[in-house]
């Protein structure tokens, strides 16, 4: 069998890649599994729809050797005519209908998929891009968990001590929602007013990312009550709302409200008091 003879099968088969890489990516997008395999399934829809056409195309090109027929003139007999006008109006390939149907079904499926991030922009969060930016997986009633998975009480933490606390459910998942939590003589504190109810015990939460590039904060200096980040060294006064007192960060990091539930485990009363983490254009004043 000839190279031409096997080319459908291998458009068939190009175009069959190109439709299980897409369906691949929107597997991919929908269980969240990372940009690896987004990358790696968009990429193979695409180079399944290229090898394909590809080889399409080389079935389109049927050049043949050019040759010159000696031959007197004189007016051309009706039967070689019809013979010329048969080879003009001839397709060199036939237009086979699973190849045009496996064409526009590469096409689509890539087409349909690639709606899948759109998705984004109607989510529970609101419609607009910012409000990814600005929520977290907190919610009312979220219990903190260790890295382990272990629910935490305030009675857990000694005076002076941290924790780093994750949502329940989704510890280690989305790393805006970490929470360092710290305990502190419950009259140390100088919060806000509206804030004081938002402490258990002298167990008072932040967000552990850095407000200047989010950088995890995860040094404490139980002497002076200050957090510090590794990355750029800016320091967060946490007696006083986590406030910055040195180095490049402008914003303190945002607070977590905290109350307890009917076993005394510490749970979220809400999300964080604005977005975590480092700032972006457009942030909200």
């Amino acid at each position: 069998m000839s190279q031409r003879e096997h080319a459908p099968r291998g458009i068939v088969a190009a175009f069959a890649l190109s439709v299980l890489s897409a369906l691949g990516y929107a597997v991919a997008y929908a269980l969240g599994m990372g940009t690896q395999w987004l990358g790696g399934t968009l990429g193979g829809a695409f180079l399944g729809l290229a090898v394909g056409l590809a080889l399409w195309a080389q079935q389109i090109d049927t050049q043949e050797p050019e040759y010159v027929e000696e031959r007197e003139l004189s007016p051309s007999p009706a039967t070689q005519w019809s013979s010329f006008e048969q080879a003009l109006t001839v397709q060199p390939v036939p237009r086979v209908k699973v190849l045009w149907s496996m064409f526009a079904l590469a096409l689509g499926t890539i087409g349909v998929t690639a709606l899948f991030p759109v998705r984004s922009l109607w989510g529970k969060q609101g419609g607009n891009p910012d409000a990814v930016l600005s929520r977290t997986s907190w919610f009312s009633g979220r219990a903190l968990v260790t890295e382990e998975g272990a629910r935490i009480k305030a009675e857990d933490l000694d005076y002076g001590s941290v924790l780093p606390a994750f949502p329940e459910d989704n510890q280690l998942i989305n790393a805006d929602a970490a929470t360092m939590l710290i305990r502190v003589e419950p009259q140390a504190l100088v919060l806000p007013p509206e804030r004081k109810e938002w402490v258990v015990d002298g167990v008072v939460a932040y967000s552990r990312l850095c407000t200047h590039a989010g950088c995890p904060v995860g040094l404490y200096a139980e002497e002076y009550f200050q957090l510090l980040c590794p990355c750029h060294h800016s320091i967060f006064d946490v007696l006083h709302g986590a406030q910055p007192v040195s180095g490049p960060a402008a914003r303190p990091l945002p607070q977590l409200p905290l109350g307890t539930d009917e076993d005394g485990y510490l749970v979220a009363l809400g999300d964080f008091t604005e977005p975590t983490g480092a700032g972006w254009w457009g942030f909200p004043e």
